[in-house]
């Protein structure tokens, strides 16, 4: 069974390289933070678990696709898988972990504020959590899997309810992402000429997945076509860490409990 869509991208599939590398890079920055006892909220296809466990005391995951959590189970004894949607994170007590890493996540989440607040329920007093999601300003085209994306802004006032010490930074490129981000702009805008009944705009999300999924695979297959040297090479050196900028792809938020 495969998982794999363009909104769930895999490092087998040449075309999706550029943003399987884009989201890899979240767990390369999120290095210097990782310690002690570690839950990832959404761990996915365990993306980031080689690098998050050279460096945790434990690894527990939570994710609500449980043909995942089993085939990771299998991979990596070591750790701990929990097939459950969230939130609430139930079955998990105040207090309970060092860090918590949850990546690309937040934007699937209906209730974001009781997300927001279980995160920081069972985080330890001085525990980090580090979060990313697409910064909104850059999004090319409404995404049907996303039930909402943030501003930095948005996303940082969300963060305050709960949490005190706050830092956003943002996850850029360098010359050649930039390429391939702007190239894919220029693609995207070619297909929404084509969309005359504005789908984009007026589709139910459960409808419009069907052509998004469709369209977007076509187009990240074009984007190889027209320049597999560049989309082929990019890699997670090509991306950045840097201060917060409404032109970062995605938001990085660093929360301290």
């Amino acid at each position: 069974m495969s998982i794999y869509t363009t909104e769930i991208t895999s490092d087998k599939i040449v075309s999706d390289n550029p943003l399987h590398n884009r989201l890899l890079s979240a767990y390369v920055f999120a290095d210097k933070y990782i310690k002690g006892d570690v839950l990832e909220l959404g761990c996915g296809e365990g993306r980031g678990i080689d690098i998050i466990m050279k460096k945790s005391k434990s690894y527990t995951a939570i994710d609500k696709i449980s043909v995942m959590t089993e085939k990771l189970s299998q991979k990596y004894p070591n750790g701990k898988f929990i097939s459950s949607s969230f939130p609430p994170v139930s079955d998990i007590k105040d207090n309970s972990f060092d860090t918590i890493l949850s990546f690309q996540v937040i934007e699937h989440i209906k209730n974001d504020k009781l997300f927001m607040k279980e995160i920081y329920r069972i985080l330890k007093p001085g525990g980090i959590a580090l979060l990313s999601t697409p910064n909104i300003n850059m999004t090319l085209t409404r995404n049907p899997w996303h039930i909402r994306e943030y501003t930095s802004n948005q996303l940082k006032k969300l963060a305050s309810i709960n949490f005190k010490e706050i830092m956003m930074k943002g996850i850029s490129g360098n010359e050649k992402v930039m390429e391939y981000y702007y190239d894919n702009k220029k693609s995207v805008s070619k297909f929404k000429r084509i969309d005359i009944l504005n789908l984009e705009k007026h589709l139910p999300n459960f409808l419009y997945k069907v052509p998004y999924e469709i369209l977007n695979r076509m187009n990240r297959k074009k984007l190889e076509s027209n320049n597999s040297s560049l989309v082929s090479s990019i890699s997670t050196d090509d991306y950045i860490l840097c201060k917060d900028s409404p032109g970062n792809l995605d938001l990085f938020l660093i929360l301290e409990k």
